[in-house]
């Protein structure tokens, strides 16, 4: 289907995106496709949840952001409101969800426009807590020093049976809970499909998707999951205790966390974004939110090429000894024998 309505994210801080945006602005104005910008940082305006986000910008169905891999999840917690698709133009530096280099723009458009474009899926968190969160005064200034406005608390959705407050929540990457005060650690029960698991004394607790596993959980020692695979990873950063490791439960099986008495105030960060703050008796519950997050792909995903250079792995010596082959089971002119068919395998190479 060809774009109807287009929103913008632009990291405005790099000369690069702004150019890049408006090249997009006239590339729309050509097809008589409203464009309009999205999540702009103003200091003297607050900024808004990804509901509001969306109905101002008229539920575009086409998010493109020009940045790295954090103005993308800014784009990407709009898009997934609205399961409108979302196409991250690369000018980071060390990023997994971007698809597209900044000169391939204006032929990913016409892709997309032309409908010739793959949607990959992922999925996405959402969470419950005990009471609503709130940023007390005082503590968004000191958080964001040097950053942009923070979003504010996310919105409570109707509900109630003493199941805790749903929240208008959507994390692609991760929910995190960390510490406010160096003195003071986060000391939280971690309960895993409603069973104890144990208690953590931590700089914080990450609740990440696959998606994320390369994120913050991949910084704190997690593993590195594909993004094809439903779990929700849990990752203690700098425990105090033996058991240190990570944790993947399944997408069926929610990771909740209590906030023990001892322990001091918790910041809650939804993709790397404070969303609210909570005290001892608290406690979060993280799963998988029921919209999943819509990925324009110009290609076959590759994200094991991707993961490769981004941490230049190939470069390591003991890669010498098997040349610069990329992949293996390449053999395009015999039958996928039987029992290999149904796996995921790369394309045949070009003659």
């Amino acid at each position: 289907m060809p774009v109807r309505r287009l929103g913008l994210v632009v990291h405005e801080g790099r000369a690069a995106a702004v150019t890049a945006a408006r090249q997009v602005h006239a590339w729309c104005d050509e097809r008589g496709i409203p464009c309009i910008d999205i999540d702009v940082w103003r200091e003297d305006a607050p900024r808004r949840g990804g509901t509001e986000e969306a109905e101002a910008a008229g539920h575009p169905d086409l998010i493109v952001t020009l940045g790295g891999d954090g103005t993308f999840l800014r784009g990407a917690r709009i898009a997934a409101k609205d399961r409108a698709m979302v196409l991250g133009v690369d000018l980071g530096r060390v990023g997994f969800l971007t698809e597209v280099p900044l000169d391939d723009l204006m032929t990913a458009l016409e892709t997309v426009h032309r409908d010739d474009a793959a949607v990959e899926e992922r999925m996405t968190l959402t969470m419950r807590t005990s009471r609503a969160l709130e940023i007390p005064s005082g503590i968004d200034a000191l958080l964001r020093y040097g950053r942009a406005p923070v979003l504010p608390p996310p919105h409570e959705l109707p509900d109630g049976g003493g199941w805790g407050m749903a929240l208008d929540v959507t994390a692609l990457n991760d929910v995190v809970l960390e510490k406010l005060a160096r003195d003071h650690q986060v000391s939280v029960a971690v309960y895993i499909a409603g069973q104890l698991l144990a208690a953590y004394s931590a700089d914080a607790a990450i609740m990440a998707t696959a998606t994320g596993s390369t994120a913050y959980s991949f910084a704190a020692g997690g593993p590195v999951l594909s993004p094809r695979v439903q779990a929700v990873v849990f990752t203690p950063v700098a425990p105090h205790m033996s058991f240190n490791r990570t944790v993947v439960a399944a997408p069926d099986e929610p990771v909740a966390a209590r906030i023990l008495p001892h322990s001091g105030p918790v910041a809650v960060s939804v993709d790397g974004e404070l969303r609210g703050v909570l005290g001892p008796g608290d406690w979060v519950a993280v799963y998988p939110a029921p919209t999943r997050l819509r990925l324009v792909r110009l290609g076959p995903t590759d994200f094991y090429r991707r993961l490769r250079e981004r941490f230049h792995l190939a470069d390591a010596p003991a890669t010498a000894t098997d040349g610069t082959a990329s992949s293996l089971f390449n053999t395009p002119d015999t039958d996928v024998p039987p029992d290999l068919a149904g796996m995921r395998l790369p394309p045949p190479a070009a003659e």
